[in-house]
């Protein structure tokens, strides 16, 4: 069978929207808030219409807490956001939106609702908490129909209960609360800017007696890391867990959603953490099933080797699986050595140890922000042995131990567990593996409670499965994988992400830092696949959740390839650090690097932010909730030390300078594979042009609107004369003709093929089973640059005639020099003007790939792989060499030097002076 052939057999239908349903080509999101309203967006329409969006793709728009910045903390599903404009404003939006041809798509949040401060912003949750089990909605949240003996905690309090009580800083107030005036003035329980209902009746009780007789008890916050007894978004308090598996609630929570859905407001969704839902594929069969089949993307974090479930009937994920594949291939695998290197020298890192900082990360996760969680559900195991005469003799000790190690070793979000359903294989395979690796961890005798653990989070019978228990046991099976994800998320990207910093780049949202590197081949079959599996999943370059934009993510990669360069370089920075933790200072050297534009370094106060942020992340020295205040002082004057020297800064303008040809072709290229390799193309908000953005908030903030839209207006007239400029003009083009073609990229007859090159050095595939569209795009590009070029090398195009849409050059098909195609950018999009089309055409590109069925490399050989398929570690050298220190290093290394021994230079001809006022008075 054909390429072309298997594509329209191979196509699960329940990943394409039903027919008549809107699939978005090229979407743009939009960060929603007090920066930006929907009467503003609306105002952007012309600028995104121009830049060839198909798309709006918009943050949470329903009423979220006071102050709210990103929408996330929902306290009210039956209101549009007030600050955004209201329902009103929202359908302006949307009216205006479609007039254009353009659809809307909605991000969903089914998770959780936010506690906002005061609470009472929250009807629903201050009804739980003023009328307990006897609310109309204490079946809304995880947690809240607790015994009365275990009251919903409320971990706000500064100090323990009975000092603040004795200091009189609780109080009991009557006031009348904005949004429940139809209650009229109501007794109300106050400490600081927090309000709480008063339980009918006990508002005349002596003051500590009405606070001990609520449906909910105030706590210092620090009682939250062991006795929490709700559920929430991993370890964020102020954000409440949902039980949207139970219909009603997912009824109550989505009416207005579907209501704007059906009325033809709101075209498609994307769904933020399913991974925390009890049943994430009950919960998308049942968003597909009352929206007849939209188009919806799922925000499902997948391992390296993970793929998305297939009984989800979602359009895929929201691009993170593809974002680290594309990362990866402009990571160079020579690389790792050096880099290594400087790990261990700056942060006594050891090379190939990432499981093991994972593991670390994920024990102290276990034992501090999330010990509760994990305590629950050791608890829910106990009492389900503890009432069955069979496993009775498995202590509480005991099961928690397993219970907690099994948490730690399994290695992803959650496996695919049904309560009342088969485990499926892959999972049981995944849950024995970590069961393994956990009871390397155990004493002996603690196997057999090991198996005990396993058979119940699999839903096994097992003892003697009585059927009084199932409840329980069906909730233990949920729980387990709920905990799973928050422990994975905070353990591994909130912690081990941080402190692992061999290359930062690696280190993102759904990524895989331990592939160092991807070579065309992988890339190739993975996309292949992809695109006969799921084809219009999202690729994504940017989101609001990603620790660096995608253009940091390309400068710090751009490191692998001047890796000896690089730790050079760090060496001599290095003893300008002294005081600073080692894995602190060794993400901001790279952080400084990724950041640096045309313009210089990113202002000092932003730098300040993050490097104080990832610190606290790290939780090496300091911790969010165990600030050094000392070292975080420390800290900022250190990042101001480096900023008012104008030899380091110089220094580091050099290093720009000297990796800004490669950095180029990284930025760019990335761009044109993300836009065209697979589905849905996502655009982050002002990221059709170079952005240096950070995790948030600093991702977060406003877009130049006007800005971008007088730079796509010079681009009408005149050739761009800026990296950033370039990058518009790529996107702009891009987008454009995804809106002329879109079957080329999504739908079933959007196939991905290979095209043979006689290069690994680039990337090289058409779209469309008719082949319509063809990408070539440069990678390492300081090994092409060594070679003085790309010489000789060809790729061979399908049958036609082919226009690039970045130059308007036009090529016919059959063997083309790479050097031809590449002369003005790093990279080609062509779009076939003339040619066969049709089955003819599908046939024609399928010979041209004869060995891709079979598995042949079409390319060199890559990088040397291991037994797990990883790339192996290059050796790394223990001292630089004579050699190193010629040629380019060389030019880098006396530059350096010059920079910070300018007594020693005579007529100092680099303009240090210059250097000085630009980066002290500019950026200091």
């Amino acid at each position: 069978m054909t390429q072309t052939q298997a594509a329209a057999v191979e196509t699960p239908r329940h990943h394409l929207p039903s027919a008549g349903r809107r699939t978005p080509v090229s979407t743009y999101r939009l960060q929603l808030g007090p920066d930006l309203s929907f009467d503003q967006a609306a105002a952007q329409l012309p600028y995104l219409d121009d830049l060839g969006v198909t798309d709006l793709y918009l943050s949470p728009i329903l009423q979220a807490a006071p102050g709210s910045t990103h929408g996330y903390d929902v306290v009210d599903h039956t209101r549009i956001s007030e600050v955004m404009g209201g329902r009103a404003a929202f359908e302006r939006l949307a009216e205006a939106t479609h007039a254009r041809g353009m659809g809307i798509v909605v991000d969903v949040v089914p998770n959780h609702m936010g506690a906002p401060t005061p609470i009472y912003h929250n009807k629903a949750l201050w009804s739980v908490l003023k009328q307990g089990r006897q609310s109309p909605y204490a079946a809304w949240f995880d947690g809240t129909d607790a015994d009365e003996d275990d009251p919903f905690l409320m971990p706000v309090l500064g100090a323990r209960i009975g000092t603040v009580l004795t200091a009189g800083e609780i109080t009991l107030d009557y006031r009348t609360l904005p949004g429940h005036e139809a209650d009229g003035e109501q007794p109300v329980l106050v400490y600081f800017e927090h309000v709480f209902p008063v339980r009918a009746g006990t508002e005349h009780l002596p003051l500590p007696l009405c606070v001990q007789a609520q449906h909910y008890r105030l706590a210092y916050w620090k009682v939250a890391d062991e006795e929490l007894n709700f559920r929430r978004f991993f370890d964020v308090d102020t954000l409440v867990a949902l039980r949207v598996e139970d219909p009603d609630v997912f009824d109550a929570t989505h009416a207005l959603l579907l209501e704007l859905f059906r009325a033809g407001h709101i075209d498609a969704f994307r769904i933020d953490h399913p991974d925390g839902l009890a049943d994430p594929r009950g919960y998308m069969r049942r968003l597909s099933a009352a929206t007849d089949g939209a188009w919806i993307a799922a925000e499902k974090i997948l391992e390296g080797d993970e793929d998305m479930p297939e009984d989800w009937p979602v359009a895929g994920t929201t691009g993170y699986d593809a974002a680290w594949r594309i990362g990866a291939l402009h990571c160079a695998p020579s690389g790792l050595g050096d880099l290594a290197a400087v790990a261990h020298a700056v942060a006594g890192d050891t090379p190939g140890s990432l499981p093991e900082v994972i593991t670390d990360s994920k024990r102290e996760i276990t034992t501090t922000s999330l010990y509760a969680e994990v305590y629950r559900i050791a608890t829910l195991a106990h009492a389900i042995c503890r009432a069955d005469i069979m496993l009775r003799d498995h202590t509480f000790n005991w099961i928690g131990r397993c219970i907690t190690e099994l948490v730690i070793a399994f290695d992803r979000y959650r496996a695919y567990i049904v309560p009342g359903e088969e485990a499926p294989e892959q999972s049981v395979a995944l849950i024995n593996q970590a069961a393994r690796e956990a009871s390397e961890r155990l004493d002996e005798e603690l196997r057999e409670t090991m198996s005990v653990v396993v058979d119940l989070v699999l839903g096994r019978e097992v003892g003697s499965a009585s059927h009084a228990q199932r409840a329980m046991r069906d909730e233990l099976v949920v729980r387990f994988q709920q905990v799973c994800g928050a422990v994975t998320a905070k353990g591994v990207e909130d912690t081990a992400f941080y402190r692992w910093t061999h290359l930062v780049s690696m280190n993102e949202v759904g990524g895989s830092p331990e592939t160092w590197g991807l070579n065309p081949d992988d890339f190739h079959r993975w996309c292949s696949a992809m695109a006969q599996r799921w084809p219009v999943t999202m690729t994504c370059g940017t989101t609001h959740d990603m620790k660096r934009s995608e253009d940091v993510r390309c400068r710090i990669g751009v490191l692998s390839q001047y890796a000896p360069e690089w730790r050079a370089l760090v060496g001599k920075l290095h003893p300008y650090a002294e005081g600073i933790e080692g894995h602190t200072e060794n993400l901001f050297w790279q952080i400084l690097a990724g950041t640096w534009t045309d313009e210089g370094p990113i202002e000092r106060e932003r730098m300040e932010a993050y490097l104080l942020k990832a610190a606290r992340e790290q939780k090496l020295w300091t911790s969010w909730t165990q600030p050094d205040a000392e070292g975080e002082a420390e800290l900022a004057a250190f990042v101001g030390r480096i900023y008012d020297d104008g030899g380091l800064m110089g220094a580091f303008a050099d290093w720009h300078q000297f990796t800004a040809a490669s950095a180029r072709a990284a930025i760019l290229a990335h761009k044109a594979v993300q836009l065209t390799c697979l589905g849905v193309a996502d655009t982050y908000q002002s990221c059709e042009t170079v952005q240096n953005y950070l995790v948030d908030p600093d991702n977060r903030r406003p877009a130049d609107f006007a800005h971008l839209a007088d730079l796509a207006s010079y681009l009408d007239r005149r050739a761009p004369l800026t990296l950033a400029e370039e990058k518009l003009l790529l996107t702009r083009a891009v987008l454009r003709l995804r809106r002329r073609l879109p079957g080329a990229f999504v739908g079933p007859d959007a196939a991905y093929r290979p095209l043979p090159s006689s290069t690994g050095n680039a990337l090289c595939f058409a779209r469309g089973r008719d082949p319509r569209v063809v990408t070539i795009a440069a990678r390492l590009h300081r090994t092409t640059a060594k070679q003085e070029g790309f010489t000789e090398h060809i790729v061979v195009l399908p049958e036609g005639t082919w226009r690039d849409v970045l130059t308007e050059a036009e090529y016919a098909g059959g063997s083309v020099p790479l050097a031809e195609l590449l002369r003005t950018y790093p990279c080609a999009v062509l779009e076939k003007i003339a040619g066969p089309g049709g089955t003819d055409a599908g046939q024609q590109a399928d010979a041209l790939l004869p060995q891709a069925s079979g598995g042949d490399a079409l390319f060199r050989p890559g990088p040397r792989l291991g037994p797990d398929g990883r790339p192996v570690p290059a050796s790394i050298p223990t001292e630089a060499t004579e050699e190193t220190t010629t040629g380019l290093l060389g030019w880098l290394s006396r530059r350096f030097f010059e920079r910070t021994h300018p007594d020693t230079t005579q007529g100092d001809h680099h303009g240090n002076g210059t250097r000085d006022e630009r980066n002290g008075n500019g950026h200091g």
